[in-house]
């Protein structure tokens, strides 16, 4: 069967473009733990699978992104299954007005990135996640108080994703004017965007229709973490 790359996006990503990023053992791969927790699976025979959970076992917590629920993944326990919106824009509304500096980030905000991403807890972020593609955020008195970036970057594709904002300055506007612009930068590159949200998350997903994204699928983002011994 032929899957469309945004089918298993976390595949297409790392067995593609962003290949250099992954972590491999005999059938399975999982992204390097200093950028993020993704994982994949070349097929989900026996192989694959005990390979899976080998890495996990080595490396620590991973997430998995596809059409079903992982099969049981020897030496691993699930720690969650979520059902996830995948949503697509091939175009983003025109942009409006704002009182606000967006600023290209880098290295050297590095730390503050990974600060407010705690906080605020947009997806999972690790120390070199700002790494992995354009980054803006917003500054106030000199405080990042906002931000989002770019993420994986199946063939012609790129994902936006660590949207948020501090919770002290929720309200303004900072969300939407900072995704719409990182989607632009992408739709500009000829490639689409896309992105991820739990399907409850009703306020996320209205954000995400205002500026241009519509849904495509619905897909299951599993968590595995070693089993006790």
């Amino acid at each position: 069967m032929t899957f469309h790359v945004l089918d298993r996006p976390v595949c297409s990503t790392l067995m593609g473009r962003q290949s250099h990023l992954a972590i491999r053992r005999g059938r399975a791969f999982r992204m390097h733990p200093d950028y993020g927790l993704f994982a994949g699976l070349e097929d989900e025979g026996p192989e694959a699978l005990a390979d899976l959970g080998a890495l996990v076992c080595e490396h620590g917590t991973v997430g998995l992104i596809a059409p079903d629920a992982t099969p049981p993944v020897p030496g691993t326990e699930v720690v969650s299954n979520a059902v996830c919106l995948q949503m697509e824009a091939v175009e983003v509304v025109p942009a409006w007005e704002v009182d606000f500096e967006m600023l290209d980030l880098g290295d050297v905000d590095g730390p503050e990135m990974l600060a407010l991403a705690t906080l605020t807890k947009p997806g999972p972020f690790f120390s070199r996640t700002h790494q992995l593609g354009d980054f803006i955020g917003v500054r106030l008195d000199g405080e990042l108080i906002a931000m989002a970036g770019q993420r994986m970057r199946p063939d012609g594709y790129t994902e936006a994703s660590g949207v948020c904002v501090h919770p002290d300055h929720r309200g303004k506007g900072y969300a939407a004017r900072l995704l719409r612009e990182v989607t632009a930068r992408i739709l500009a590159r000829g490639e689409k965007a896309f992105l991820h949200s739990y399907t409850d998350n009703a306020t996320a997903i209205r954000l995400y229709e205002s500026l241009g994204y519509r849904g495509r699928r619905e897909l299951m983002f599993t968590i595995l973490r070693p089993g006790e011994a």
